[in-house]
């Protein structure tokens, strides 16, 4: 005879023999300072109630490749507090599919919803507030103004890695109209939400029912219009509207052919255009140690300290920085790849692939994992700090995508044959600078956590870190008060 099945609403620690029949509506991974993963979700049963269910890290391997977003099971028996089920997967017809339950707005703005509570979230980006780079002691974050159907108003800050993904799809210049954002698992307070460090799902106009009906909801108008920036965000980078993409990515950096590189004398911050061809394997493995904040390196991977941006580190975790050789022709040179390039072209953080491994029983450094082959053979834009005392160039920033790169290529890279009189046509004087102007977005050679453009920046401006650089050295390409200067196109005399 088998037991019925118990409802959500139910449950209670005054037994351990329950079961449930449920779908399983969102899974997520958490890690601890301690780098010990386990596995959380929220379960729905048949009548739309809901729970949380954690899987404790010593049934981690069993359970992680099996259970799935959106599937149906059975889970018999459960300590409250140990999470100790029993699952059998199967197919229940009479779950209902996965729905969110939306928070609304003006209970938000009313104080009226639990601050320990986490809130799903739908609304149109209405502008952007604030947008915040990552530079040594603060994290990515972007603020944005959110507005339901209804014309309520809430503030919103998607922090790290939710907002690098808004700015990606931003700035992509294949986005254009109204952005319709969906945030699972929102945490609530102060009349603002803001996504949890662990759990909340960013959805942006993907082709879903609830983000569907909201779009065709909108007014016509606001259907077709992008968010704007307010002054507020604008105001961190003077003049921007009148530069480029391509010419931001290339201010106050020396445009050079890969086969140059090796002319250089001093450090020399540069642009140019290559292709990944393979690894340098490193004699430290593809990462190393790391800060939890920053990306400066933790003095001791088994001990916690404080770092010198002011945190506190328990345990350090790893952090991508993979050596590999570019090319461009015949030419060739050595690249650093840093943690933030690397993560935001495989998708995800070093800490995650290295737990990976770990768990399938690989624990060496030297072990290049397979994930890793995604970084190879990739045609790119590089901003760059070309160190020749090492042979090396340190990567600060780059973009893959086919037309930025072309136009960098074609237009701004000075060819080997081209006169050193003619590229000085290129530096304007020092006197016709515009003072105020700053240097775009760059980290240092021990901070390589800058934004990434993917894909080239349309409207989105990010504020800069003030990197310093000896024009007279490198004989950089300088802001005037116009526009950037483009290589010269020399005409063989007669």
């Amino acid at each position: 005879m088998s037991r019925k099945v118990d409802s959500v609403k139910d449950i209670n620690d005054s037994k351990e023999t329950w079961r449930l029949a449920v779908r399983i509506m969102d899974v997520w991974s958490v890690v601890n300072n301690k780098g010990i993963e386990h596995l959380e979700m929220i379960v729905m049963d048949s009548l739309g109630d809901r729970i949380q269910v954690l899987i404790r890290h010593d049934h981690l391997l069993k359970w992680k490749e099996v259970i799935k977003e959106n599937m149906t099971c059975i889970i018999n028996n459960g300590n409250v507090y140990n999470n100790d089920f029993q699952w059998k997967a199967i197919e229940l017809q009479n779950i209902p599919p996965k729905g969110y339950f939306f928070k609304d707005f003006g209970e938000i703005l009313q104080g009226k919803c639990k601050t320990d509570r986490l809130e799903d979230i739908i609304g149109a980006v209405s502008e952007i507030n604030h947008i915040q780079s990552n530079t040594p002691g603060k994290k990515v974050v972007i603020s944005v103004m959110l507005k339901d159907l209804k014309g309520n108003c809430i503030n919103c800050n998607l922090w790290e890695i939710y907002g690098s993904k808004f700015l990606a799809y931003y700035n992509d210049p294949k986005n254009n109209g109204a952005i319709v954002i969906l945030l699972t698992h929102a945490m609530v307070k102060d009349g603002q939400v803001s996504n949890a460090w662990s759990g909340s799902k960013l959805l942006i106009n993907e082709d879903i029912p609830e983000i569907q009906d909201f779009m065709s909801k909108l007014p016509t108008n606001e259907q077709k219009e992008k968010p704007t920036q307010s002054v507020k965000s604008l105001s961190n980078w003077s003049g921007a509207s009148q530069y480029s993409p391509v010419e931001r990515f290339v201010h106050n950096a020396k445009c050079m052919s890969l086969s140059q590189f090796c002319k250089i004398k001093h450090e020399t911050l540069c642009v140019t255009v290559a292709t990944t061809l393979k690894f340098v394997v490193s004699k430290y493995g593809w990462f190393y140690y790391g800060c939890t904040r920053c990306s400066s390196k933790a003095p001791n991977p088994e001990k916690a300290y404080e770092c010198s941006c002011g945190q506190k580190v328990e345990q350090p975790i790893p952090r991508y920085k993979i050596e590999i050789y570019v090319s461009n022709g015949e030419s060739k040179y050595r690249f650093v790849f840093w943690d933030s390039e690397c993560a935001a072209i495989l998708g995800m953080t070093a800490e995650f692939m290295h737990n990976s491994m770990v768990e399938n029983g690989e624990d060496d450094p030297m072990v290049y994992p397979d994930e890793l082959e995604m970084l190879l053979n990739k045609k790119m834009a590089f901003r760059v700090k070309v160190q020749p005392t090492f042979s090396q160039a340190s990567v600060w920033k780059l973009c893959d995508d086919e037309a930025f790169v072309k136009e960098i290529e074609n237009d701004y890279i000075v060819e080997d044959n081209q006169s050193k009189t003619e590229y000085a046509k290129l530096v304007p004087n020092k006197e016709n600078l515009e003072t105020s102007a700053q240097t775009l977005s760059a980290s240092g050679e021990n901070d390589p956590e800058s934004i990434i453009l993917m894909t080239p920046a349309k409207d989105v401006v990010i504020a800069d870190k003030g990197e310093e650089v000896d024009f007279e050295a490198s004989g950089a390409t300088q802001l005037s008060g116009t526009k950037p200067s483009k290589k010269l196109k020399i005409e063989p005399s007669s």
